[in-house]
């Protein structure tokens, strides 16, 4: 099973591959809600309802997701003390994220009461913003380490005989794969982030339509990218 459509068939069963696919929807319908709005507000209206039931779709299919960090913690919090203090911190905020995202999400389609709507989203994008910033400071730490460790191989190979070139260079490669995963976690983790700040302090560059759309499709592609079965 190594053709396109196994692929797509084996990403869009899992949790993360349905979520980037309806992102996408979310807010490529954004953009073009924002093109047209002034020259076919029908056609926009139309965009606009395809935009807020995707986000209300995602969100009712997280549900339990803020389980997902708790089992990280759990399992595999790091290598190293500095490692285990970012997961702790990372994996914190985005349950807070996670865990008052399902109270936003009963606030908007009325199960709750409207006017909670406000505040969990502002304690849910706080809780994405912080966790963020260590999620990229974590991803920033270990590509480093990647880089020594691949000069370090270089310089051997130099120095030593071609006995383990096949070995090395299979490292070697597994080292550039991590080292581009990682940032496709930094550019979706960046661009949620400008979205988390648009919630938390609304302001006209990070809440523009324009921005908020890009924003959100990088982060879509980013992981479209690191979930695709390999």
């Amino acid at each position: 099973m190594n053709d396109t459509v196994d692929k797509l068939v084996i990403f869009l069963a899992t949790r993360d591959g349905i979520d980037k696919l309806v992102k996408t929807f979310q807010y490529v319908s954004k953009l073009v809600h924002w093109h047209v709005e002034s020259t076919q507000p029908g056609i926009a209206d139309r965009f606009k309802h395809w935009e807020v039931a995707s986000g209300l779709s995602r969100k009712a299919f997280r549900t339990g997701r803020f389980l997902t960090g708790f089992n990280l913690l759990r399992r595999s919090p790091g290598s190293t003390p500095t490692l285990r203090i970012l997961a702790v911190l990372a994996n914190s905020g985005e349950m807070v994220y996670w865990f008052f995202d399902h109270f936003l999400w009963l606030s908007r389609i009325g199960t709750l009461e409207p006017k909670f709507a406000r505040r969990m989203s502002f304690i849910s994008a706080f809780g994405e913003a912080f966790g963020y910033i260590f999620f990229i400071m974590s991803d920033f730490i270990q590509m480093k380490e990647g880089l020594d460790k691949e000069r370090k191989l270089v310089i051997g190979s130099e120095l030593e005989d071609n006995t383990n070139s096949d070995v090395k260079e299979r490292t070697l490669r597994e080292i550039k794969a991590e080292r581009v995963m990682r940032l496709m976690g930094v550019a979706a983790n960046l661009a949620d982030f400008v979205i988390a700040v648009a919630d938390i302090e609304p302001n006209p560059f990070c809440n523009h339509a324009v921005v908020l759309g890009i924003s959100g499709l990088v982060s879509a592609w980013s992981g479209w990218y690191r979930n695709w079965p390999s």
